[in-house]
């Protein structure tokens, strides 16, 4: 017997029992109203699957787990974008010189041209510069001071020259190299070199006519007055045909190739 049916069939009896009781019928019958007995009844089917509820409150975070084992290795992944351009590098070392190229094909002839009197005028003025510069650097060298007797001028010129190119010089500006005939001009010509802190000129003495025979850039020859220095002139060399003053005032023959400094004299009544 299944429960259901047992329930039933106790709930029967209970029933019969109660009405047995004398004189506690209307009793019963009034108790019976106020008392319940819950018997299980039968089964019933199964009903329909009710709708999905509402999500749960999240649990708590569980434990962290441990680190699964290592998967393969990924396929390469694509190329990057380009990244920035970096300094320039240091300079490299110069290459071996190329191979000759080919040679290139010939220009154009050139327009005719008519430079002959260009070159006639600008060779002219290539003289008067160099001339003007010459008189320039005399006037500079005049103006850097000057000795002056009664009827001459004497001017140092601080320029290296040979002994025929400072004769010249003296020579193309109305004047001669420097000719001490007397002993006042011998020594206002070695005091003039002296405060001029130099140790020796070109003078106007050559024996280039004869040898051993000296004479004045005038032709005149050393008859009253000269100012050789002991042992001179000696022509060392076999080239010694020119003479120089020392700031003593001394004369020495020396060769006419050498370059110094020299004095020039002028007269105060030449043109």
């Amino acid at each position: 017997m299944n429960s259901g049916l047992f329930s039933l069939v106790f709930r029967i009896g209970l029933l019969f029992l109660s009405l047995l009781r004398s004189g506690e019928s209307q009793h019963i019958a009034d108790e019976s109203c106020s008392v319940q007995i819950l018997v299980p009844g039968l089964k019933g089917e199964p009903g329909e699957k009710g709708e999905k509820g509402e999500p749960g409150r999240l649990g708590k975070v569980g434990p962290v787990g441990q680190p699964g084992p290592a998967g393969e290795k990924g396929h390469k992944g694509a190329m990057g974008h380009p990244g920035k351009i970096g300094p320039a590098g240091l300079k490299g070392n110069k290459g071996d010189t190329g191979d000759l190229g080919p040679k290139g094909e010939n220009g154009d002839p050139g327009l005719p041209c008519e430079c002959g009197p260009l070159r006639k005028v600008i060779g002219e003025m290539d003289i008067l510069v160099t001339q003007l510069t010459n008189e320039l650097n005399f006037i500079k060298n005049a103006v850097a001071g000057v000795r002056e007797v009664e009827n001459k001028i004497y001017l140092l010129v601080k320029e290296e020259k040979r002994y025929t190119d400072a004769h010249e010089y003296c020579h193309d500006r109305g004047g001669l190299l420097i000719m001490p005939k007397d002993e006042a001009t011998n020594s206002l010509i070695a005091s003039y070199i002296s405060e001029a802190g130099l140790s020796r000129v070109f003078i106007g003495v050559n024996d280039l006519e004869e040898e051993g025979q000296f004479v004045f850039t005038d032709g005149s020859p050393l008859q009253t007055f000269n100012k050789w220095r002991t042992g001179e002139p000696n022509n060392a060399y076999d080239e010694e045909d020119c003479a120089e003053m020392v700031s003593s005032g001394g004369w020495n023959d020396v060769a006419c190739h050498i370059t110094m400094y020299f004095v020039c004299e002028f007269d105060k009544d030449a043109p």
